[in-house]
């Protein structure tokens, strides 16, 4: 997880972003037909945000910018969390496999942005 990557693709975090995404779409495509405008295009579009906004955020030039679109990643996140849940509940899908994939993608997008918020705290002035 190297904060000097010339891509965004080179980021662990967006390339298991990425893998859940692909997940997400093999899971939605077994839901019932008539959620394709209801919870599986809310799941899609809710993955397909977390590595969009790592990318976004990998190019952003400002720290707070850059933290902002990791922060929005975060909370597309959480809202995936909650349609596993919700499929689980529904008896749509098995979905323990891609929700071991987003906590890991969660525990690499916290330590990716405090890497990055650490990496601030050390540029600053010790009277700041």
């Amino acid at each position: 997880m190297s904060i000097s990557s010339k891509t965004f693709r080179e980021l662990l975090v967006w390339q298991k972003a990425h893998a859940f995404v692909l997940a997400a779409y093999k899971l939605t495509a077994g839901f019932p037909k008539s959620e394709i405008y209801g919870l599986a295009s809310q799941f899609r579009r809710a993955a397909i945000s977390i590595p969009a906004n790592i990318a976004e955020g990998f190019k952003k030039h400002g720290t707070a910018d850059k933290l902002r679109f990791y922060n929005i990643a975060q909370g597309s996140l959480e809202e995936c969390r909650y349609y596993l849940i919700l499929a689980q509940d529904l008896g749509y899908a098995e979905t323990t496999v891609p929700a071991e994939q987003l906590a890991e993608v969660s525990r690499l997008l916290e330590a990716y942005a405090s890497a990055i918020k650490s990496s601030i705290s050390r540029r600053l002035p010790t009277n700041f």
